[in-house]
């Protein structure tokens, strides 16, 4: 690591790993009412957004009946 010039006594640095401040920490501010909701309202757009893509995007998964039949356009009829 860094060389230092100076030697650091070892109870000092075992003293520092469990070492701890007197000092707390302000509490945390309470959120306000329209906080709140925009984040209820953030979480029912994206549960929303999954449960569209996925009504959406199941009958694209399923196999449909079209698919046993070939299909033909309409010009290769008219020879």
């Amino acid at each position: 690591m860094f060389g230092r010039r100076e030697p650091v006594p070892f109870a000092f640095v075992a003293e520092a790993d469990r070492f701890r401040s007197n000092v707390t920490p302000p509490p945390r501010e309470r959120s306000s009412v329209g906080q709140m909701a925009g984040r209820w309202l953030l979480g029912l757009t994206i549960v929303a957004g999954l449960v569209g893509s996925l009504v959406i995007g199941t009958p694209a998964l399923t196999p449909g009946k079209t698919a046993d039949q070939p299909q033909q356009s309409q010009a290769s009829e008219k020879r």
